[in-house]
């Protein structure tokens, strides 16, 4: 387990002390995938080069595995670094190096025996599914074959958790996907814990189980991806979660008022019956979509949509009954009715 409690880190300037980190308190579980999320400038990286010392903390305590890491002495931090290891945006391979090589050298430092660690780096190259490329330079890979490499090294060492900062954001969305899904494999498969830092909350919704949004060098919200996605309270929640305002960012003023506008929230409703089409297979009521900004979790759909409803009174009132009885679905009068 890693717990952060009152953590914080401050930075001495040229111009005075930049509070990166104020007072985080957080509990990651063991083989959790928790996602930490903000905007640029969050403290973000920050926070996660302080789980392993790369940063030391100003104030507060890392404690992983119930040990906190600001009393080790630099031998034992050594040692405990092993077992908590990063990917980066960037990637952070040696060129010089064969891909075999670049995943031997952790086992290197360790004293591992040259056998046995090119043993392990095979292993390893075939878990992450590149084993045609021991012997290639990372120069003549493509990225998301490179980040296959370093998170192939990073795992030389048999850790307890991986870090993972910003290991995506370099990578085109199928790339991304295909990182994401070794990721979870290999959390499933290990038990591993993963942290996983980002801006983006694509990251978040397809792989994370928790999140904790930064904002300012301050943990704002945090809960189950479910929970910020159905709900989030604070500003900095909405604008990761719906950047572009979602459907509450149309312009209503257009609508006459007897037009029949509703904002429709979706809190966890089963994606396996869709509302739209539902409502008009069984009531025979069609209706507009004049915005939607929503999203599949596990098979439950979070978001909101704008939705025009037909201009028959009775009609429209009947249609809000039906949506309004279904589970997971919050409806609301945004003009008319």
């Amino acid at each position: 387990m890693i717990e952060l409690k009152y953590l914080s880190k401050t930075f001495q300037m040229k111009d005075g002390a930049v509070k990166a980190l104020q007072n985080i308190n957080l509990t990651i579980p063991d083989g959790a995938i928790y996602g930490i999320i903000g905007m640029s400038g969050a403290g973000k990286s920050t926070l996660v080069r302080c789980i392993n010392l790369l940063e030391r903390p100003t104030g507060g305590s890392v404690v992983i595995d119930g040990v906190a890491m600001e009393t080790l002495s630099p031998v034992s931090l050594r040692k405990r670094r092993r077992e908590i290891t990063m990917i980066f945006q960037q990637f952070n391979l040696l060129m010089q190096r064969t891909c075999l090589k670049n995943v031997c050298f952790p086992m290197e430092l360790a004293g591992v025996k040259k056998a046995e660690a090119e043993k392990r780096a095979m292993e390893l190259l075939e878990m992450v599914g590149l084993p045609d490329k021991a012997n290639a330079y990372p120069a003549q890979l493509s990225g998301g074959q490179k980040q296959r490499i370093a998170i192939a090294r990073a795992l030389a060492t048999n850790p307890k958790v991986l870090l993972c900062d910003e290991a995506t954001s370099a990578l085109d969305p199928n790339t991304t996907h295909s990182i994401l899904t070794l990721i979870k494999d290999i959390n499933r498969k290990l038990g591993i814990t993963v942290v996983v830092i980002t801006h983006q909350m694509s990251v978040v919704e397809e792989i994370c189980d928790s999140v904790a949004i930064l904002d300012g060098g301050v943990v704002v919200e945090q809960g189950s991806v479910q929970e910020i996605f159905a709900n989030p309270k604070t500003a900095a929640a909405k604008r990761l979660v719906a950047p572009n305002g979602g459907s509450a960012a149309r312009d209503l003023s257009c609508f006459a008022p007897d037009d029949h506008v509703v904002r429709v929230t979706f809190n966890g409703s089963s994606t396996a019956k869709p509302l739209v089409a539902s409502l008009a297979a069984e009531k025979g009521i069609l209706v507009s979509v004049l915005s939607a900004d929503t999203r599949d979790l596990s098979g439950q759909c979070y978001g909101s949509m704008l939705l025009k409803l037909p201009a028959e009174l009775a009609v429209a009132q009947q249609a809000m009954e039906y949506m309004r009885s279904q589970s997971g679905v919050t409806v609301e009068e945004v003009t008319g009715i």
